[in-house]
């Protein structure tokens, strides 16, 4: 199968972070609508289930998309001490994170996966994130804000909950929905031509 003389993607992610991100680095993609179901296995670790979803994100978009040009999925998710961390059910339950989160250290790992009629090339990235103390007065006004609702963990380092990060360890933009590093090199790696 011919690729593509020029490195334009499908993106399949509704996220806007995530376009952002790729118009950031100048990536030249188009959206591809999918439907993946997230829920992990039983006894399935968390970076197994988050490269899993990635991996499954973009093959399903390699099955919608008109064309060859090869297709981006992306998974993020929040796990601390072994826990996976997804968008919050409602409020008690973002609160219950948040407060699960204050004080600690925990682990934003993001999947990537970029897929043609060829080949799947993955990569996960691990960011340590340390939160500072946080009252449950806090995690509730942070609650009203609206921010956490859609975003792994119930929180979104972007945004008002930059202010509860004390450290971090990694990759910042993989903890905003999408390393950019890895990202490219995916891509580069893709369009490389064969020898």
């Amino acid at each position: 199968m011919s690729k593509s003389t020029e490195q334009a993607i499908y993106l399949a992610s509704k996220s806007p972070r995530r376009q952002e991100l790729l118009k950031q680095i100048g990536i030249e993609f188009q959206l591809v609508d999918i439907d993946v179901g997230e829920t992990p296995a039983d006894g399935e670790a968390a970076i197994d289930y988050v490269r899993r979803l990635a991996i499954e994100k973009s093959q399903a978009g390699v099955a919608k998309r008109e064309g060859v040009a090869p297709v981006l999925g992306s998974d993020t998710i929040v796990v601390l001490d072994g826990r996976i961390m997804e968008k919050p059910a409602d409020k008690a339950n973002a609160i219950e994170m948040l407060m699960a989160l204050s004080g600690n250290t925990h682990q934003v790992m993001t999947a990537i996966a970029l897929s043609d009629n060829e080949q799947t090339l993955s990569e996960v990235v691990i960011t340590n994130v340390t939160f500072c103390q946080i009252s449950e007065q806090q995690a509730s006004a942070y609650w009203y804000t609206g921010e956490p609702a859609d975003k792994a963990g119930g929180y979104a380092i972007q945004g008002l909950a930059g202010k509860f990060v004390e450290k971090i360890e990694g990759s910042y933009f993989a903890v905003v929905g999408l390393p950019l590093l890895e990202t490219q090199r995916l891509v580069n790696k893709i369009f490389a031509p064969q020898s």
